[in-house]
Order: C-alpha cells, then sequence, then structure tokens
C-alpha cells in the first residue's frame, strides 16, 4: 500500500498554529522522502510571498514558519535573518540550533536562554547547551549539564547523542558507540547519531555498514555537506561512480564554490569510463601486498631486527628502498646481518635496492642533516588527526600505516599517489596542511 504524502502546503501555509507538533510533522513528511524536499522548497517560496505587505502579528508567525522551512532546508542564514523576526519559545529554541549549526556558539546560548524562559521544555533545552559546551571544548561543563539530565537516559535520544559525543572527544569509541545505537533505536531518524555511526564504522573500514549509516543520514534534511562528501567518496572506493557524482553534485549545489567537491565531481565522473584490466589489478594488488609484509614477520636475529628499527624500516617495501652499502654503514649492522636480510628477500622475489633501480628516490631519513630540537621533535610526534584531512586522504593514511607527522614526511608525493584513490586533490590537501606545521612532503 502506497504511503500517503504529508500536505506540505496545508501544514505551514494553510494551518495557522505553527508549534513542536507542526515541527514533527515536517521531519515525518521529509522522511517520506520522494518530491517532498522539493515541496518544501516551494511552500518556501510561497510563505515569503506571505510576508509582503504583512506586519504584526501575523508577520511573526509567517516569519517562525519561513525560518524552520529555511532550517530544514539548510538555508541557516535566511533561517537565522527569518526566526530573528519571530518571537516565543519554539522560534528562538530553533534560531538556537541554527547559529550553533553555524558555530556561533555564544549567540546561540542566547537564544536557548530565551526558548527556555518563553517555556520550551528545559531538558530539551540543555541537552543543546551540552552540545555548545563540547564543542567549545569545555568537556567538563558538558559533563555536568549532563549529569543533571540522567533521567532522559530511558528514552531520549539526543541524550545518547550527546553522551556518546564526550566519549568520542575523549577517545573512548567503544563506548560511544553503543550510546548512538542507543539513539538511533530511540529516533531511527536522529542525523547526528546516524552521521557519527557511519564515521565510526568508515574509520574502521566497514564500508557497507558505513554507507548504510550515511545513507540514512542524508534522508533526513537538513542534510549535513560532510555526510554527502564522506558517502560520494565511500560510493566511489566501492565503484558506485554514479551515485559518487550524484553526491558532490549535491554539495555543489549548497555550496557551488566548493572546489574540493567540484574535483570529487570531476574524478568520480572520470572514473566511469576508465579503463580496468582486473589481471593487472590482481598482479598489483600481490606485488603490493607483498611489499606491506612486515620485517617483524620473519625471524630475525636480534641484531639485525634492531637495526632495521632505529633505521625505520618496517616493510619488505622498505628494503626495496636501501642499498647493501646503506645497511652497511648502520651500527652493529655487519655481512651475517645483510646476508640474513637478502635471503630473506630472495624467498619474496625481491632485492636490496630494487626500487632505487626503477627509478624510486630513496631520502637517508634515518638521518636527519642535524639533530632536532624538542620542538621538532613535539612537532612530527603529533597524530596525524591534527591535520584534519578530509575522508579519502585520512583513509589513505590509514592503508599506509602513517599514524604521526613524522611518518607522514618521511614519505613522498609519488608514494602516496600510489595509494587506492588518492589523487592530486587529496595529495595538495596534504601539502597545505603540512604546510601550517613548517613540514613538506620527502622531496617537495
Amino acid at each position: 500500500m502506497t504511503e500517503t504524502l504529508i500536505d506540505l502546503k496545508a501544514l505551514l501555509v494553510e494551518r495557522e498554529d505553527c508549534d513542536a507538533g507542526t515541527v514533527q510533522q515536517l521531519r515525518n513528511a521529509l522522511a517520506q522522502g520522494g518530491t517532498q524536499y522539493r515541496s518544501l522548497r516551494d511552500v518556501a517560496d510561497v510563505l515569503k510571498k506571505k510576508l509582503e505587505g504583512t506586519t504584526g502579528t501575523a508577520a511573526k508567525r509567517w516569519y517562525l514558519k519561513l525560518g524552520i522551512s529555511r532550517f530544514f532546508l539548510g538555508h541557516l542564514g535566511d533561517a537565522v535573518e527569518n526566526l530573528r523576526q519571530a518571537e516565543g519559545a519554539l522560534a528562538n529554541f530553533y534560531l538556537g540550533r541554527a547559529l550553533l549549526s553555524r558555530q556561533e556558539y555564544d549567540e546561540a546560548l542566547k537564544a536557548f536562554d530565551r526558548a527556555e524562559k518563553a517555556g520550551y521544555t528545559a531538558s530539551q533545552v540543555n541537552l543543546q547547551r551540552v552540545g555548545i559546551y563540547r564543542q567549545k571544548g569545555d568537556l567538563t561543563q558538558a559533563r555536568a549539564v549532563l549529569g543533571k539530565l540522567e533521567e532522559l537516559g530511558s528514552h531520549n535520544a539526543e541524550y545518547h547523542f550527546q553522551l556518546a559525543s564526550i566519549h568520542l572527544a575523549q577517545g573512548e569509541r567503544p563506548v560511544a558507540v553503543r550510546h548512538l545505537e542507543r539513539a538511533v533505536e530511540l529516533d531511527p531518524s536522529h542525523t547526528g547519531a546516524l552521521f557519527q555511526l557511519g564515521h565510526a564504522n568508515d574509520l574502521a573500514g566497514n564500508d557497507e555498514e558505513a554507507i548504510g549509516f550515511y545513507e540514512r543520514c542524508v534522508n533526513h534534511p537538513p542534510v549535513h555537506v560532510g555526510a554527502l562528501v564522506n558517502l560520494g567518496v565511500l560510493y566511489e572506493d566501492n565503484e558506485k561512480y554514479d551515485k559518487a557524482e550524484d553526491c558532490f553534485r549535491k554539495v555543489l549545489s549548497a555550496n557551488p564554490t566548493d572546489d574540493q567537491a567540484r574535483l570529487f565531481m570531476k574524478d568520480a565522473h572520470a572514473s566511469m569510463t576508465m579503463y580496468y584490466n582486473p589481471e593487472e589489478e590482481q598482479t598489483f594488488s600481490r606485488f603490493s601486498q607483498v611489499l606491506e609484509i612486515p620485517v617483524t614477520d620473519f625471524e630475525l636475529s636480534v641484531r639485525s631486527r634492531n637495526c632495521l628499527k632505529k633505521m625505520n624500516i618496517r616493510t619488505l617495501g622498505d628494503l626495496t628502498r636501501v642499498t647493501e652499502q646503506q645497511l652497511l654503514s648502520s651500527k652493529n649492522f655487519g655481512e651475517t646481518s645483510l646476508s640474513e636480510i637478502k635471503e630473506i628477500m630472495g624467498t619474496k622475489g625481491l632485492h636490496l635496492g630494487q626500487s632505487l633501480e626503477e627509478g624510486a628516490q630513496y631520502d637517508m631519513r634515518y638521518r636527519p642533516k642535524q639533530p632536532l630540537s624538542e620542538q621538532e621533535q613535539a612537532v612530527l610526534g603529533k597524530p596525524v588527526s591534527d591535520l584534519n584531512l578530509s575522508v579519502r586522504a585520512r583513509k589513505c593514511m590509514n592503508r599506509l600505516g602513517i599514524n604521526t607527522l613524522g611518518d607522514l614526511v618521511q614519505r613522498s608525493g609519488d608514494e602516496l599517489l600510489e595509494s587506492k584513490n588518492f589523487g592530486m586533490t587529496s595529495l595538495n590537501e596534504v601539502r597545505e596542511k603540512l604546510a601550517q606545521f613548517g613540514l613538506s612532503l620527502r622531496g617537495d
């Protein structure tokens, strides 16, 4: 049986009142998908015309309806502008939410204060305050407010989402995921929880699960651009290029100046006609897997193992980028150790210096030109997550086992480009982020 679509025009134009029940009906309508988003856009145009020549109390009602409509359409600037012209608890609550989404935290707090004074449910307002304190980095205050709302844990999705977000900020991912799952149980349309569950699975490499959560997230407006970008990258990784292109096109419709989305869309479109040779892919994949075998997988002598560790040689691929003379030049590394390493390489069809012979360049990264200062060591020890990279670049870091800035600067641009789905867009992003720390890739 076909579900009857909720009439948004009747809900927002013909009906005089606008309250929390109206907003819930609006959310239900948008969750029906199909043409409902377009219908809301048309209704917003009608509401804007209704405002022309209208003054007083009537105008404030139209401002409220238009502001809430703009909020769910994702037009936050317009939402703020219209909701400021309205009045009452509902207007100030959604004004606070719009300001929070725009990261205008102090103004958002003021709006939530007005909403509570006007009669909006105090617990719902306090949950929004928790989000503000958390995003401002004041986890102590966020926990203090949330601690007074524990009775909401039995039935409130937002409570579990905010608690999960605090755990995430403290690096407690398994606990956070449990609360996110509870939030989605209580409210299957909670976009924040759906996004974070998608992100958690994305980081864990569970592409299918991540795609499922992101798809559910973007089906409930207002749609955050980050969800579309992440979903688009995952679609492209899984060779769903038409869907990837559609995601990036939506990002561009929201922000036509988003050059990153434009390049991603171009890449996705190009991939749809790209020649693919499965035999070449299998051969390259097998070779890549051999190069990524850790040297710790082999029974090396203590002397050899310690020398390789000091030289920051972790994989067979690293060994193909050094010569016999470079190994022998290391303290305590002699002919016996060299023979041991060469025998291991031979069992895998490799030899020392192989990448150099094929044109790769090796930088003696384990021999800095001059001792590093404590400040420089601290910078190189920073986690690569401090760069705030896009999903595509971040997944490359995970694949290559790059955990710190020090690990990253040991790589050349060519090495990064060899990683699946890592193109010039991601490479330029990495270079720009490193430059903010005064660093660069090897060979740059």
